[in-house]
């Protein structure tokens, strides 16, 4: 259940992020390459059973 939950947040987090949106044009890869590191240490969690 809390694997689902974290998994809908950051792919909101994600489409928020995207330099496509006008409010994010100007942020560069910032935000893009921290929610990629959550990503992958979602991952990571997932896959050692923690989550």
């Amino acid at each position: 259940m809390l694997g689902t939950i974290l998994l809908i947040i950051l792919i909101l987090m994600l489409l928020g992020a995207v330099p496509a949106w006008p409010h994010s044009r100007g942020w560069g890869y910032g935000p893009s390459g921290i929610l990629g590191v959550l990503l992958i240490v979602l991952i990571v969690l997932l896959l050692m059973g923690r989550i």
